[in-house]
């Protein structure tokens, strides 16, 4: 009688540690919040490597595809999906932009969370082409914000703040950016996570993230 008692506890205990196991196994993790320490070196200026916590996404002063002056104030208490393109660009812009579509889709009439393209040639995109190129995308302008500007503002951000290119510069007339990288950043101006912009499937795991994101405590 003694051994069957022992054994049906054993096997309680064995029951309950699985099932414990399960649930910590089956809970989400929290996305990660990136750091300049934790990137790519050739992402990070070298002033910057050494940072290991506190990052945020800097203040700025850009023009929307309103002609309208803004500052990072509107995406205050917002989640949001920064990229960084040009309207006449004929490779990887346009996917880029109907995959942002299919974000703004998954997300349409959310207004805690946000999408902001950046053009990496200012000199051409003034507010007038940006809001054409918005409306050929069907961007909503409640969600969906095209900047223009001063080029080496938004240079220094993608570059100092958002770390979407490896390539340093100042944003001089011959400087240049070109990359497939979408930024998720939280309501407190974190950097959450990188995708490629190019691809369906890591366009998937950027809406999966923004929906854990939204349900993080």
């Amino acid at each position: 009688m003694g051994s069957k008692v022992g054994v049906i506890i054993s096997g309680a205990i064995m029951l309950t540690g699985m099932v414990i196991a399960y649930f910590m196994l089956d809970k989400e993790q929290p996305l990660k919040i990136y750091s300049p320490k934790d990137l790519n070196p050739k992402l990070v200026d070298e002033n910057q490597r050494e940072i290991y916590k506190n990052h945020r996404i800097r203040n700025f002063k850009l023009v929307n595809q309103d002609g309208d002056t803004v500052s990072n104030s509107f995406l205050e208490n917002k989640i949001y999906v920064a990229d960084f393109f040009f309207t006449t660009c004929p490779t990887i812009c346009p996917v880029m932009s109907n995959q942002l579509e299919r974000v703004q889709e998954a997300f349409s009439g959310d207004t805690t969370f946000k999408i902001v393209s950046h053009t990496v040639q200012p000199e051409y995109d003034s507010a007038a082409i940006l809001k054409e190129y918005a409306t050929l995308h069907q961007a909503d302008p409640q969600q969906w914000t095209f900047l223009t500007g001063d080029k080496a503002e938004i240079y220094s951000l993608a570059r100092k703040s958002y770390f979407a290119v490896t390539t340093e510069g100042t944003g001089g007339m011959n400087d240049f950016i070109h990359t497939e990288n979408f930024i998720l950043v939280d309501q407190k101006k974190r950097i959450r996570g990188f995708y490629d912009g190019t691809s369906e499937t890591d366009v998937n795991r950027l809406i999966a993230d923004i929906k854990k994101l939204k349900n993080e405590k």
